[in-house]
């Protein structure tokens, strides 16, 4: 447990003591992320980033269950024409149109879902073309 600050000391300076010593001791030296980059500091400040991130790590979606699997296949579609080969693109095609069947046998709550299976030889034929 941390001590008490002494009467007659600043805070300021007692909370620097503090700090020194725990870094004398090595006690931040094995925290995840020692040495690296803070990330996100590339991106525009969001007063909302740690809402965001909790969510993100949760894996939890504001979207309703249909418009979240419109955008994950615009996204797998999307990830496939970047894929770095021709078996890859396949494999993120076959595994969004899964999800798409499946969505289609049970519709999910909230708007209707509006999407067809992708077409896995047009994208490829997409991905061959932005090779050529």
């Amino acid at each position: 447990m941390t001590e008490r600050k002494p009467a007659g000391v600043s805070f300021e300076s007692w909370v620097d003591r503090q700090i020194r010593e725990a870094e004398q001791r090595g006690d931040f030296s094995h925290l995840p992320g020692f040495g690296k980059p803070l990330p996100g500091l590339e991106r525009a400040y969001d007063e909302n980033w740690w809402i965001k991130a909790k969510l993100e790590r949760e894996g939890v979606s504001v979207l309703p269950p249909s418009l979240a699997l419109r955008k994950e296949a615009e996204d797998a579609r999307e990830e496939a024409l970047e894929a770095r080969s021709e078996r890859e693109a396949r494999r993120i095609l076959a595994e969004v149109n899964e999800r798409i069947r499946e969505a289609l046998r049970t519709p999910p709550e909230g708007p209707p879902l509006n999407i067809r299976p992708l077409d896995v030889e047009a994208v490829v034929a997409q991905w061959h073309e932005r090779r050529a």
